[in-house]
């Protein structure tokens, strides 16, 4: 059984605050301490603002590239400026919609530059610069002050080709297997499996998306039930998500 705990308590997180510490408050407050075989799911929002990955729009100055895209896309030309510099590739802007390859290697709308939930009309946050990186780190911190190295997956909200509507996906995680790999072994008829790669990591984060809503103020939810996932080890993040470009059909 699969149980989703939100984390509430967690104070508007500023530059410099340390996750972990603040999600193992807010836990004990609760009464939902920590163990070693949950998964702590926070959201990418709160990893941004505590990492000083925000930018206020009107110290920005866009560039001849940004005005030209701003102009085709109907969009604010300073923003446009924010997502090419956050951007390794674009894959298409057209109708209104900026789909890009971020600095980090996700396919996504504006490299996940973004001004909801944060403080102030002009002021946007964007993705940590290494979401594995701080997955570490926020897994670390519980360690050092529980004992106890639950799983850590940082979530964003991800559009999604061929489907509408938004789902959280992991962008960053430690102590996770981010790939259930059935390639290889029997289906319930014996049949040998060929493809199925279950995204163990992405399921995480969708799931604990539905223990809150996207104006609640609760940044974690512990995940509990899938011990079985969670490794000693810190493991290979989230970047084994990441398909290819080579076996890309679509870029």
């Amino acid at each position: 059984m699969v149980e989703l705990v939100p984390i509430e308590g967690i104070p508007e997180v500023e530059g410099g605050d340390a996750i972990g510490a603040l999600v193992c408050r807010a836990a004990a407050e609760a009464g939902a301490a920590l163990g070693a075989d949950d998964v702590v799911v926070v959201s990418q929002k709160v990893v941004s603002k505590a990492e000083g990955r925000t930018r206020d729009l009107s110290e920005i100055e866009p560039g001849e590239r940004a005005h030209r895209l701003a102009a085709e896309l109907g969009k604010d030309a300073r923003l446009v400026e924010l997502i090419l510099a956050e951007t390794a590739s674009v894959v298409r802007a057209e109708r209104g919609v900026l789909i890009v390859e971020s600095a980090q290697g996700w396919i996504c709308a504006n490299a996940g530059v973004d001004g909801s939930n944060v403080p102030g009309s002009e002021t946007v946050t964007l993705l940590p610069a290494d979401a594995d990186a701080s997955a570490r780190r926020i897994r670390a911190e519980i360690r050092e002050l529980t004992a106890a190295a639950p799983a850590v997956v940082v979530a964003d909200s991800f559009g999604r080709p061929w489907r509408i509507g938004l789902a959280d996906v992991a962008i960053g995680c430690a102590g996770l297997a981010p790939l259930d790999d059935w390639r290889g072994r029997p289906d319930r008829s014996g049949q040998e499996l060929e493809a199925t790669e279950v995204a163990i990591a992405d399921e995480v984060a969708a799931a604990a998306d539905l223990a809150r809503d996207k104006a609640s103020g609760t940044p974690a939810v512990v995940v509990r039930g899938l011990g079985r996932h969670v490794t000693a080890d810190d493991g290979p993040g989230a970047a084994p998500l990441r398909r290819a470009r080579s076996e890309d059909l679509f870029r």
